[in-house]
């Protein structure tokens, strides 16, 4: 039985003794009853005292409208019944108590289920999160992948720009060398044939003078060979500049191709990096679907009948 039948019923008896001990009725106060019973709070003492009262005024009244003998049973019937009632009272308190302990037991279910979403929904959140900042990452690396594979092209551009040009370059230097050495050639040629013809002329016109003129002529002929000796110098070193510039362009070639190559490698990396970026964004959509379906729950949860929590409304003690 709980505190506040018992204080109740207590305040009945403690009246009931306290009438039969020969003090009236009317003169009942809440200090005496609490003086005898020694629990529960005035304002209850009070309220059932009062009905006590009451019950005792309409008690006395019909005593004096029947007869003693159909008033004597009618009160005690009376009295039975008001037992009974409170016996009943007494257990639908204690009904209603353990409900509402179940029903709040089933509310700090429900609470911690819904932390447990709570925390579920955080943590896919949390990893949201994380997969944008790695989405992140690999955009920049992916940006920083074509702004190295853009600055690689450009200078492989400029690469075959300056190949092209000292291409040009040697090509119209060894286009200038041998004109310049047919010009020398040619002139050389037309030196040696006026020499030629001089001496030709000169034997001709002096051959009984040709012992005494046989050193000169053996000087200009030495001369024609040293002119001969440096115009084939010059050619050979046209020719070994000619094989140095090719050298070069050999080279320069080497390193366009070389250039290529790293291009090749930039764009399959950046293929490599784009696949990636798909997949993350992938995941990262399916991680928003299940975020998009925690937080549908989320809301349905919300928007269910919300389970009572106050207790039983009982007489205050």
């Amino acid at each position: 039985m709980s505190r506040i039948s018992d204080t109740r019923i207590r305040t009945r008896e403690a009246a009931a003794q306290l009438v039969a001990s020969g003090r009236p009725a009317h003169e009942l106060t809440v200090d005496l009853i609490y003086a005898e019973i020694r629990q529960g709070s005035r304002t209850t003492i009070n309220d059932e005292l009062k009905l006590w009262k009451d019950e005792q005024t309409r008690n006395d009244a019909l005593a004096a409208a029947l007869p003693p003998a159909v008033a004597s049973a009618m009160l005690s019937v009376w009295a039975l019944a008001v037992e009974q009632g409170e016996r009943v009272f007494a257990q639908r308190g204690d009904e209603l108590e353990a409900d509402a302990v179940a029903a709040l037991a089933r509310a700090g279910t429900l609470e911690t289920a819904h932390a447990e979403l709570q925390g579920e929904l955080r943590t896919v959140r949390g990893q949201f999160d994380d997969q944008q900042a790695r989405l992140a990452a690999v955009l920049a690396e992916l940006a920083q992948v074509q702004g190295g594979r853009d600055a690689a092209l450009r200078l492989a551009e400029t690469s075959a720009a300056e190949r092209d040009a000292v291409r040009t370059q040697s090509e119209q230097a060894l286009h200038d060398m041998r004109s310049a050495h047919r010009q020398e050639l040619d002139t050389l040629r037309a030196t040696h044939a006026e020499h030629e013809a001089a001496l030709r002329a000169e034997v001709d016109q002096a051959t009984a003078r040709l012992e005494g003129i046989q050193k000169r002529v053996m000087l200009q002929t030495e001369e024609a060979r040293d002119a001969q000796r440096r115009a084939e110098a010059a050619l050979s070193e046209i020719r070994a500049r000619n094989e140095q510039l090719v050298g070069d362009a050999h080279r320069i070639s080497a390193d366009a191709a070389e250039q290529s190559r790293l291009a090749g490698r930039h764009e399959k990396l950046l293929d490599r990096v784009t696949q990636e970026a798909s997949d993350l964004r992938r995941e990262r959509d399916a991680l928003a679907q299940q975020v998009a379906l925690l937080q549908g729950q989320l809301k349905a949860y919300e928007k269910s009948p919300p389970v009572r929590r106050t207790r039983v409304s009982r007489p205050a003690t």
